[in-house]
């Protein structure tokens, strides 16, 4: 029984999610009405899935026996007949494409009013971390009690205050867990408004270079530095919007809670 407890209470040692917050946002869909639509970054390590090599000469397959086949190789069901449509009535051309690329997070690491609500998030952070760490050590002196006194206890008296304790550990753990997500919830809101005005100053600076088509840097693997409009975009945010206003860090009814521990938050 002791032992299954002490590995209970280490598993439990600080089993509250205290990690730095979430990566900041990289990007977001300018409105439909600017002419504009800027594509979320990828998430790293993602890459498009390689398809198996199909066998028949490409110049002697039909679209659909090429779709099947593809489909084949990869181990899903065949694909129905593509079905054959008329033509639509020909539509003007778009223009032609003026590029400029740019880094969504060097301009947030640039960024004074983003710099300023990662210092908040981390003291915020920093605070709960620390109630963290008392109340493990006022664990841990508590179940050193509970094993001077195994010799003096009954079995049922034993079980009972381990079960006491056990039990406080899973409601602060429960409660550090939500103020944890609160904690994210106020960074994400206070960076919320940092990037609405950031796409329309992505949109003003393209505007500038008469660029119609801004990709983002990470997933371009080659581009000259003509094109990259990170630092001006960068310091113009900045002109724009230099502090913002984190909000409190409140825990409320119903509040979604990302899991976080793995599946190790019950000890058991």
């Amino acid at each position: 029984m002791m032992s299954k407890f002490s590995k209970f209470l280490a598993i439990a040692g600080l089993a509250v999610a205290l990690g730095a917050p979430s990566a900041m946002a990289q990007s977001a869909s300018a409105p439909a009405s600017s002419g504009y639509f800027i594509p979320p970054s990828s998430g790293a390590g993602s890459a498009a899935p390689s398809s198996a090599p199909v066998h028949k000469a490409a110049s002697t397959m039909s679209p659909d026996t090429a779709a099947a086949d593809a489909a084949a190789a990869q181990g899903q069901e065949k694909m129905p007949p593509i079905p054959q449509l008329p033509a639509l009535p020909k539509a003007a051309p778009p223009p032609a494409a003026v590029l400029g690329v740019l880094s969504v997070p060097e301009v947030m690491q640039k960024s004074t009013a983003a710099q300023a609500v990662q210092k908040v998030i981390q003291g915020r952070r920093a605070e709960l971390a620390a109630e963290a760490q008392k109340d493990q050590a006022g664990w841990q002196a508590e179940q050193a009690k509970i094993t001077a006194q195994r010799s003096t206890l009954t079995d049922a008296a034993l079980e009972a205050k381990e079960k006491a304790l056990q039990g406080e550990i899973a409601a602060a753990q429960t409660s550090f867990r939500a103020r944890d997500q609160a904690i994210q919830n106020s960074a994400q809101a206070a960076l919320g408004q940092i990037e609405a005005t950031l796409i329309a100053v992505i949109r003003q600076v393209a505007d500038e270079h008469g660029m119609n088509l801004v990709l983002h840097r990470e997933q371009v693997a080659l581009n000259i530095a003509a094109f990259d409009i990170t630092d001006e975009v960068a310091a113009q945010l900045n002109k724009q919007i230099s502090t913002v206003t984190v909000p409190p860090s409140v825990v409320t009814p119903g509040m979604k809670i990302d899991d976080q521990q793995g599946g190790q938050g019950n000890g058991q």
